[in-house]
């Protein structure tokens, strides 16, 4: 099992940063690549970023490439995940989800991800 907690999410206006973290725990998860992914109201589940432990590469939704930075730091036993997000817009608004995916590679669709968090709410006003 693998649980992940997201927090960092809140109300900024239109050219804002933000910063997401998820704070991952459970099986060794230096096989996995963990993934942001998000909601808004209406919408489908769509893929922001990726990166994976073992390589640290990371790689982005054209919809956020060059605005988000998507990261990976241990301290000890804590292993945390970063989103973060500049020059936010009103369409970044959306419920952001952490993901962990066994998967090879590296995964950009929902169903290839094994382990969800609750998710963190990020809304940006214009």
């Amino acid at each position: 099992q693998v649980q992940l907690v997201e927090s960092g999410g809140g109300l900024v206006q239109a050219g804002d940063s933000l910063r997401l973290f998820c704070a991952a725990s459970g099986r060794t998860l230096s096989n996995y690549a963990m993934g942001w992914f998000r909601q808004a109201p209406g919408k489908e589940r769509e893929f922001v970023a990726s990166i994976r432990w073992s390589t640290g590469s990371p790689f982005y939704a054209d919809a956020v490439k060059g605005r988000f930075t998507i990261s990976i730091s241990r301290d000890n036993t804590k292993l945390t995940v970063h989103l973060q997000m500049n020059s936010l817009k009103p369409e970044d608004t959306a419920l952001y989800y952490c993901a962990a995916a066994l998967k090879p590679g590296m995964p950009r669709y929902r169903n290839e991800y094994d382990y969800w968090g609750r998710g963190t709410q990020v809304t940006v006003s214009s």
